[in-house]
């Protein structure tokens, strides 16, 4: 099953609970939250506190892509927060294992993330540990980008891995997601769609997450 998540940097922040519900009534399948610190990607986003605020307004799992330098100082933070997933670029931590073993401690959904220009193969040793492995199909740093098509390849090349290996992660796709782009990413075998502009400038949330989901079965 294809599940859309709303990313939630493109949302009207002055009525955050508003257009949780709105999300909610969508039928969206998860909120994606991206914290941006400034230093590793740059711009400056959120923190733990606006993550709770957004958790007290729904029961949608949130799935937080920390984009910051030394994640691992954060990890608690977030679990307390609200976060379901936790989700750390590969870019960002030179102890990767050991910084995906402390957010499998805190029971939280383990992901790592990797930037376009990031090869597949990195993030092999790691794999058997993941709940969801992020492809980002933009450099990271800003909504609203245009799709960077280099990267079906390696969807197409994680979706192997994952099947020849019979591993659990899933597969998600995050920048310039529409319901065009959708439609290739999950041919590749991406299973979860993070969608920004595409979903909060619409005038209905709820024709554009379905048209995105319903165009992935078609592809499936």
């Amino acid at each position: 099953m294809i599940k859309i998540a709303p990313s939630f940097l493109s949302a009207d922040f002055r009525n955050i609970q508003k257009e949780v519900k709105k999300i909610e009534s969508a039928k969206a399948d998860m909120i994606h939250l991206d914290v941006m610190d400034g230093h590793f990607v740059p711009n400056i986003t959120f923190g733990p506190m606006i993550v709770k605020d957004i958790k007290r307004c729904t029961k949608l799992p949130l799935d937080v892509h920390l984009m910051v330098e030394n994640p691992n100082f954060y990890l608690k933070a977030f679990k307390d927060a609200g976060a379901d997933y936790l989700t750390i670029s590969i870019e960002s931590e030179i102890h990767l294992h050991k910084t995906l073993s402390q957010v499998k401690d805190l029971k939280l959904k383990v992901g790592c993330a990797l930037n376009p220009a990031t090869p597949f193969d990195l993030v092999k040793p790691v794999m058997k540990h993941l709940d969801l492995l992020l492809l980002m199909t933009v450099n990271p740093g800003f909504g609203g980008q245009k799709f960077i098509p280099d990267v079906l390849n390696k969807i197409k090349c994680a979706k192997d891995f994952i099947i020849k290996n019979k591993l659990k992660a899933e597969i998600e796709v995050d920048g310039g997601i529409n319901p065009q782009t959708a439609k290739l990413v999950v041919k590749a075998g991406a299973t979860i769609l993070v969608a920004g502009d595409a979903i909060f400038k619409s005038k209905d949330y709820k024709k554009v997450i379905k048209r995105m989901r319903d165009l992935g079965k078609i592809q499936l």
